[in-house]
C-alpha cells in the first residue's frame, strides 16, 4: 500500500535511505552518507512530500518529491528490490504530477537504466555540487 509518510516513520525511512545509499553508491565513501544523514532528515524531508510503500507493517520503500516535481529520492530496501516496488512508487507519483525530474549518479547504472525504462530521458550531465561526482539530470513529462 502506498500512503503519505507519517512522523513516526521518519527513523525507518532514514535507515532505508542510509543503507540503500551506501549499497548503491559504492564509489562514494560511506562517510559521505553518514555526514549527510541529519541534513536530509532535518532539511530535505520536511520540505518534501514523501510516500511510503508499506506491506505487513514494514516500509519496503519510499519516494520524496520536492517542489511538486523533483524526485529527491526513491529508495527500496535491498531485500525487496526487483519486485516492482520502485516502479509502483514512481507510477503513483506520475499519476499526481505532470512532470518529474531527478538527478542520478552516472556510475549508478542500474538506477539510470531503471529510470530510462520508466520513461525518463537524460537532459544533461553535470557535476554534483556536494559530492563532486558526475550525475545525469533526467526528466519525465506526462503525455497528453
Amino acid at each position: 500500500m502506498i500512503k503519505k509518510l507519517e512522523k513516526l516513520e521518519i527513523e525507518e525511512i532514514m535507515n532505508i535511505w542510509l543503507k540503500t545509499n551506501i549499497t548503491a553508491h559504492s564509489f562514494i565513501p560511506e562517510e559521505y552518507w553518514i555526514k549527510n544523514y541529519n541534513l536530509v532528515k532535518e532539511e530535505y524531508l520536511p520540505i518534501s512530500t514523501t510516500f511510503v510503500y508499506k506491506e505487513d507493517s514494514v516500509i519496503k520503500g519510499f519516494i520524496s518529491i520536492i517542489d511538486n516535481s523533483f524526485i529527491g529520492g526513491l529508495f527500496v530496501l535491498d531485500n525487496y528490490q526487483g519486485q516492482g516496488i520502485g516502479k509502483k512508487l514512481l507510477n503513483y507519483c506520475k499519476s499526481l504530477y505532470p512532470s518529474l525530474e531527478l538527478a542520478v549518479y552516472t556510475e549508478n547504472r542500474s538506477s539510470v537504466n531503471f529510470y530510462k525504462h520508466c520513461g525518463f530521458i537524460i537532459k544533461k550531465e553535470q557535476q554534483n555540487e556536494d559530492s563532486g561526482f558526475i550525475e545525469y539530470v533526467m526528466k519525465w513529462i506526462k503525455k497528453e
